[in-house]
């Protein structure tokens, strides 16, 4: 069964071109308003969120708090992909920004594939009763 991944940015050339490059791998749902994450998720379930940082209306710590605060939502992982940090910086962070699995925008898609797949196999072994198959 292909993973689900929720596609939040509200640039929609972004969301073009990675909807059509994930969904060569994924299931995926996009969406240009970030406070339409939220519900989204929630009806969706996907199994990981892929989410810009620097958005109008709500940024994207906006949306992993408000995800973090439904309990059907909380689980999910959240990763940033954001334009405010180089390859070489995210690399530098550890592939982290804010506490946050995190990606440069300019990241390949193989980078961001691996990321995608570890953000899923880790959730998978996290959760009590949940198997891989």
């Amino acid at each position: 069964m292909r993973k689900k991944i929720l596609l939040v940015d509200d640039d929609d050339g972004v969301v073009a071109y990675l909807a059509a490059k994930l969904s060569q791998r994924y299931e995926v749902v996009c969406t240009v308003q970030p406070r339409v994450a939220v519900p989204l998720a929630r009806s969706e379930k996907p199994d990981v969120i892929l989410c810009d940082i620097d958005m109008p209306g709500m940024s994207g710590g906006e949306v992993a708090a408000a995800l973090a605060a439904h309990a059907d939502t909380a689980l999910i992982p959240v990763i940033y992909l954001t334009a405010l940090v180089s390859p070489a910086e995210a690399r530098a962070l550890h592939g982290e920004v804010s506490g946050r699995p995190a990606l440069s925008k300019r990241a390949t898609m193989g980078e961001l594939f691996e990321k995608i797949d570890a953000a899923c196999k880790a959730t998978v072994t996290a959760v009590p009763g949940w198997s891989a198959t």
